[in-house]
């Protein structure tokens, strides 16, 4: 089984609260924060949308709506604003140890409304008259 893992203090200023915000309120033995924004077309340095992988035996004997809760709760703030999008694993010591691998992270199903507004007027000019 691979050691604790709190993952190391790099990343941007919302990639290191998250972390800080995580250890405290969890206590975890395994902590990945990864940062997906790029992935998901904001500009350099945006920091809107992570995922996590959170091990903690304060997940023990929880269903896993209640786990997301504890991590969406620990990062309260940061959910009503900077936060966009938070993908979260969420696991006790003994499911981490039986398979400690994580998902790849979800694809990006596209794009702002910005994007939306554009490919509504495209299908509008496409088809003229039919509405």
């Amino acid at each position: 089984m691979p050691g604790p893992l709190l993952a190391a203090a790099g990343g941007g200023p919302l990639a290191r609260t998250i972390r800080a915000k995580l250890t405290e309120a969890l206590q975890p033995t395994h902590l990945e924060v990864r940062d997906d924004s790029p992935r998901h077309g904001g500009p350099p340095g945006a920091e809107t949308h992570f995922g996590v992988l959170v091990v903690s035996g304060r997940f023990a004997g929880l269903p896993l709506l209640q786990r997301h809760r504890l991590v969406h709760e620990a990062l309260r703030a940061e959910l009503a604003g900077p936060l966009h999008a938070l993908q979260v694993i969420a696991r006790t010591p003994q499911q981490w140890e039986s398979d400690p691998h994580a998902p790849p992270a979800p694809p990006c199903l596209g794009g702002s409304k910005r994007e939306q507004r554009r490919r509504d007027r495209e299908e509008e000019e496409a088809a003229p008259g039919q509405q």
